[in-house]
């Protein structure tokens, strides 16, 4: 399985297993699958950063660089496909960084791993 981790997964893989369900947490950890993460993550953990609502081991550069090298992430590109796919997801609420998450799920043929209620009831995607 090819697995795109939604922010909040990704902070709790790297820092809080024990908030993942079980059923993500055995995907994550299963090593036959990919983990994947989006750039609009990345931007996300910095803003978390900055606004001081995550704290993070060392600089959000360093935390970012170990965890993905721990959990083995892959980078999906943002590109003008993911962009142009934001037009045709249809989301509860119009949030742009989970629009470009479920775009990019959908482009790059991704199960998005979240436990966003709105995430989860998005139409077109595959959501663990």
């Amino acid at each position: 399985m090819r697995l795109l981790l939604d922010t909040h997964i990704w902070l709790w893989s790297a820092g809080n297993p024990g908030k993942l369900s079980r059923a993500a947490r055995k995907a994550i950890e299963d090593p036959s699958n990919e983990r994947w993460i989006s750039p609009i993550s990345i931007w996300e953990v910095l803003l978390l950063v900055e606004k001081g609502r995550i704290k993070l081991d060392g600089s959000a550069e360093e935390w970012i660089a170990e965890s993905r090298r721990e959990l083995g992430l892959l980078e999906a590109p943002l590109n003008s496909e993911v962009a142009l796919a934001t037009r045709t997801i249809r989301l509860a609420h119009r949030d742009p960084a989970d629009m470009f998450l479920a775009a990019t799920a959908l482009v790059y043929e991704l199960t998005l791993v979240t436990g966003d209620r709105h995430l989860r009831q998005t139409r077109g995607i595959s959501v663990l």
